[in-house]
């Protein structure tokens, strides 16, 4: 591997699925490092690679996809960006059929295959999907981080204080992009790079993905968005702000969704069939992306920490990282938001398939008090003894115990465990 390359924390899994299953399909945002994981997975193997953003390539595919699918048999046929010729799939399922070889084919996607405008095929039962995101702050760190796994064993372990770490520290990684690319890039360079990305994301991947032509709308909107980082998302306050149809603002939020633009964040029930309904909070991906088109920096962000837009970002980078560690975490969880009739909630809330119970909370102070646990304490007694932990993640030094499988933590604590 060449020197400059970050080891992903997915590949393993990603390994794995090529040697149990036909097709191993790579899915995450344009330029998170998809094609380079694909290159990664195949040097050793007898491989050929096409790339569908190519002309030639796609115009091959799309004239032929069954004999496109058939072109490599007795090796892997790697296809990148395989959502520009959405028939690819269902020909994909026929050359399985016909040879259910594990690893056959691994592609990349840069849009949820699943939500693809004219596919008619989700290779149910062929096929499995390794997720990619933006590098993680363990795979900075060149360590395989599992946050969750720690915070389950919280109540047989006695947590770390973090003094490597000051509160602007905190802001300037949760404010830095996580495109691979971006990694050395100045500020200046980044701003360019990511006013273009949203640009051509917008203009172009959205529109091939939904079908959706009122471009002018969709910008306007993802501004909102970041400004209002890790907020309920309602409907017709959107709309409103906007100045859109509401009937027509769930279609640009999932075409928005469905090239990873942003991420959205069920509410939590104890009824778990009533959790649908529960209004969702939204964040963008990227909180570096999120905080270049919110106009702020880390002067920005340190002036009014104390704001919601500062929290808004931190706890967006604390989702974020949870996401993208969910992917190899040795726990299996879901993630989801708290919040009572009273208005009384917890940020994050992960939960096993034990049905047992994480709480995090997320500050964007260095100090923590009392009030701070009011959202886990009310989840500890609504869950009762499914109820592992408690955690407060803040941006100062100290592990300190806060009551019954109660904890502030660090920051830090997130990706150095």
């Amino acid at each position: 591997m060449a020197p400059h390359l970050v080891h992903r924390n997915v590949s393993d899994l990603a390994e794995e699925t090529l040697a149990d299953t036909p097709v191993t399909v790579i899915s995450g945002a344009r330029q998170v490092g998809k094609s380079t994981l694909m290159q990664q997975l195949i040097s050793d193997r007898d491989a050929r690679t096409i790339n569908l953003d190519l002309a030639v390539d796609r115009a091959a595919a799309e004239r032929d996809p069954d004999g496109f699918a058939m072109q490599y048999p007795d090796g892997l046929l790697a296809i990148d960006e395989i959502q520009r010729v959405p028939a690819l799939l269902t020909s994909l399922k026929a050359a399985v059929d016909q040879d259910r070889r594990p690893g056959r084919f691994i592609v990349t996607g840069s849009a949820d295959l699943l939500s693809l405008r004219g596919a008619q095929e989700s290779l149910a039962g062929r096929a499995q999907t390794i997720p990619l995101e933006g590098l993680s702050r363990g795979e900075v760190a060149e360590r395989v981080e599992d946050f969750a796994a720690y915070a389950w064993r919280l109540p047989a372990g006695v947590p770390a204080d973090r003094p490597a770490y000051t509160r602007r520290d905190y802001l300037e990684i949760a404010a830095a992009p996580a495109f691979p690319e971006l990694r050395e890039a100045s500020a200046r360079a980044r701003g360019r790079w990511l006013e273009n990305y949203a640009d051509r994301v917008l203009s172009k991947d959205t529109t091939d993905v939904s079908g959706i032509t009122h471009l002018d709308r969709l910008g306007p909107l993802l501004d909102v968005l970041a400004a209002r980082n890790g907020s309920e998302f309602v409907t017709a306050r959107a709309a409103r702000e906007v100045d859109i149809p509401e009937r027509s603002v769930p279609a640009y939020l999932r075409a928005m969704q469905s090239v990873y633009l942003i991420r959205v964040v069920p509410g939590w029930s104890n009824n778990r069939a009533t959790r649908a309904v529960r209004t969702p909070k939204v964040y963008l991906s990227d909180t570096g992306l999120a905080a270049h088109l919110a106009g702020v920096d880390v002067d920005g962000l340190e002036r009014e920490v104390s704001s919601t837009l500062t929290g808004g970002f931190v706890e967006g980078f604390v989702v974020g990282e949870l996401v993208k560690q969910r992917a190899w975490s040795q726990k299996s969880y879901s993630l989801s938001h708290y919040r009572d009739n009273h208005g009384r909630e917890v940020d994050i809330v992960l939960e096993d398939r034990r049905r047992e119970v994480v709480g995090v909370e997320v500050k964007s102070a260095a100090t923590v008090g009392a009030g701070d646990f009011r959202g886990l304490e009310l989840l500890r007694d609504k869950v009762g003894e499914r109820f592992v932990a408690g955690v407060v993640l803040y941006t100062g030094t100290r592990a300190v115990p806060f009551g019954d499988r109660l904890w502030a933590l660090p920051l830090a604590t997130l990706w150095e465990h």
